[in-house]
């Protein structure tokens, strides 16, 4: 794993129930900055991907309580164009095409070498997204998905990628109140347990970084909750 190419963190969801495996995705995947959440079984996998808002799913095929398949038909049903990356140990063409026919992007037979599953995952996280992704506006602060980058009128704001992940989030959901918790699990993930101020310590940073002589504060506190930005969401 020595020589990843990084890319804008991400969440992700791993489903996979062999434990060695799934460790060794997650060690992988975290080193490149995203926020991985694993789901050994078919019903939790189901479960996560209703409630929250993932970028990629890593989805193994042979759970003990059903077949992944079910999990992406699941997915596309609900409208999401999330990327899916199957996982199989099922060699058959039938078998893989039964899973792209499901709505999977790609697919990796096992055993593998965690490189190239790291570089599928860059692949689909590059492809472009079934609509074009729009710029995010919220008052004087544009952000640009596809090229990565920030404004703040017209200064380009250089933001880390962690910043840029929470700036991006709260931008979607412009107007809405984004609590602590929500900001943590998906930028860190759901089971962050480092220092219970990081949230704030970004936004703060965030705060300094789009500071503008003369303009207001785009990032509004919710006192006892959390964040909000003003402006429309895509």
């Amino acid at each position: 794993m020595q020589e990843m190419r990084h890319c804008a963190p991400v969440r992700l969801l791993l489903v996979e129930d062999d434990p060695s495996l799934a460790k060794v995705i997650e060690r992988g995947l975290a080193e490149e900055g995203h926020a991985i959440d694993h789901a050994p079984t078919l019903a939790r996998a189901s479960e996560a991907a209703a409630i929250n808002d993932y970028d990629l799913l890593v989805l193994d095929l042979g759970l003990p309580d059903g077949d992944g398949t079910e999990l992406c038909r699941e997915v596309r049903a609900s409208g999401s164009g999330t990327p899916i990356l199957m996982l199989t140990a099922r060699d058959g063409v039938s078998d893989r095409v039964r899973g792209l026919d499901a709505g999977a992007d790609d697919y990796l037979t096992k055993p593998f070498a965690y490189p190239e599953l790291a570089a599928r995952v860059r692949a689909l996280l590059r492809r472009p997204k079934h609509s074009t992704a729009p710029i995010l506006e919220a008052d004087d602060v544009r952000l640009d998905p596809a090229a990565h980058t920030v404004w703040r009128g017209a200064i380009m704001v250089p933001l880390t990628a962690r910043e840029f992940s929470l700036l991006e989030y709260m931008m979607r959901h412009a107007q809405e109140v984004c609590r602590r918790e929500d900001l943590l699990e998906h930028v860190w993930d759901a089971n962050y347990d480092g220092l219970s101020n990081v949230v704030d310590v970004h936004i703060a940073n965030l705060r300094r970084k789009l500071e503008m002589p003369g303009a207001d504060d785009p990032i509004e506190t919710i006192r006892g909750v959390g964040y909000r930005m003003g402006g429309v969401a895509a």
